[in-house]
Parts: structure tokens; sequence; C-alpha cells
């Protein structure tokens, strides 16, 4: 039988040690993962990972642009299900998808998100790309929202002198400084319900806070949206 090409094999055996890092990190955390515990738990000698990740931070680096990626993805697609000028009904699909991704994914959640790994320097010019993706769709509708003069923004903070070359560099969206500040405190809000019910801190209301983050999401709406 005919030997498989390696440029056949390089697609599967990187998804292979992908795929075995998140289960190392599911079990034992992500402080314990290294590349010789990977090259056991696949029974394939060590120098064959670095064919693909030189050393640990190059694998958390691609495990961190993935986990962003796909974060980013499929809020873009709630968003999308939606009609442009549906604006609430996409705001509200964005909120939803952000916790089901983080509930059914919570490993993934809480390394982009979580308690760094000691040791670890994250690569940012590499992983700002996929970090950017992952709040725009949020960002995007609260835009909307203020193009379309339905965005309640009195007395919020306006964007410091000294930081305005800085937001016009990252700002490939070429949204309004006052989007974005909005879309922040939104991400602020909901990050800590789904943090803390990942956590299972959320008595005396049970482990399911679904409850709490629909009042939430109401909230924010009454908070920011003129309907």
């Amino acid at each position: 039988m005919a030997r498989p090409v390696k440029k056949e094999q390089i697609p599967h055996l990187q998804e292979a040690i992908k795929e075995s890092a998140w289960r190392l990190i599911a079990e034992f955390g992500a402080p314990a993962l290294s590349l010789r515990a990977i090259a056991r738990a696949l029974s394939i000698t060590a120098p064959a990972i670095y064919n693909y990740f030189p050393d640990r931070d190059a694998l958390v680096t691609a495990l961190t642009i993935d986990a962003f990626t796909s974060f980013g993805d499929v809020q873009l697609q709630a968003r999308d299900s939606f009609l442009p000028e549906q604006l609430l009904e996409r705001f509200r699909a964005i909120g939803f998808a952000y916790r089901d991704w983080a509930l059914r994914y919570p490993q993934r959640y809480q390394l982009i998100f979580g308690t760094p790994i000691p040791g670890y320097e994250q690569q940012q010019q590499e992983i700002i790309p996929s970090a950017t993706r992952s709040i725009s769709a949020l960002v995007s509708v609260i835009e909307d929202f203020r193009l379309a003069g339905k965005l309640k923004s009195e007395n919020f903070p306006l964007l410091p002198p000294e930081y305005k070359t800085q937001f016009s560099a990252m700002n490939t969206s070429t949204c309004h400084a006052l989007s974005y500040g909005v879309a922040l405190i939104v991400w602020s809000r909901v990050h800590g319900l789904v943090s803390l019910e990942i956590g299972g801190r959320l008595p005396p209301f049970g482990v399911d806070g679904d409850g709490l983050y629909h009042y939430e999401l109401q909230s924010i709406a009454q908070q920011f949206i003129q309907e």
C-alpha cells in the first residue's frame, strides 16, 4: 500500500494536536498543557509536533485564535439570521449566541478570558484580528443603532484625546468611538454573568443562569436602546 504523502498528513495531525490539547485543558486545566503530554496522548513523538508548533506558547496562541474565531463566527451568524433593519432582534440574537457558545465551550471561553497561563506570553499582534472579530457583531449592531438615532448615550464618557490615535489604528470597522464604548460596557456586563455561571457561582439562583441573563439583556436594551 502506498504511504500517505506528507501533504495529506499535515491537516489531520495538526487538528488532532489541537483537539488533544483541548481535552487536556478540560481534564487538567490550561497550566498543565504541554507538548509532551499531547505526544503521549496521540502516541507520537514530541518532535512530530514541532513541525506544527515549535513550543507550547505557539500552540496556546493557535488555540486562542481558533477560539476567538469560532466565538466571533457564531455571533456574526446569529446577527445575520435577522434582516439589517431588525436591530433589536439582532442585538438579542448576538447576546444569546454569546452565552450559548460560552456554555458549550467553557474551556475555550476561559482560555481567552480567564486567568493567564503561567509563563505564557500572549502574541498580541497575532491574536488581535480574531479577538476584534469576536466583538465585531456587537459593535456593528450598536453602531447601527447610533446611525438610526436609537442609541441612548446621554452623559456617556467621551474618548480621551490621548487615545484617539490608538482607537483610529484599531478601528478597522470605522465605527464611532461612542458605539465602541457602549459595546464594551455591554460586553463587560454579559461577560460577568457568563463567567459566574460557568464557574457555578450564581447561588441562590441555581446553576442555570438563564433567567438572570435574559433579565440583564433586557436591562441593557432598556438602558441603551430607544425603541
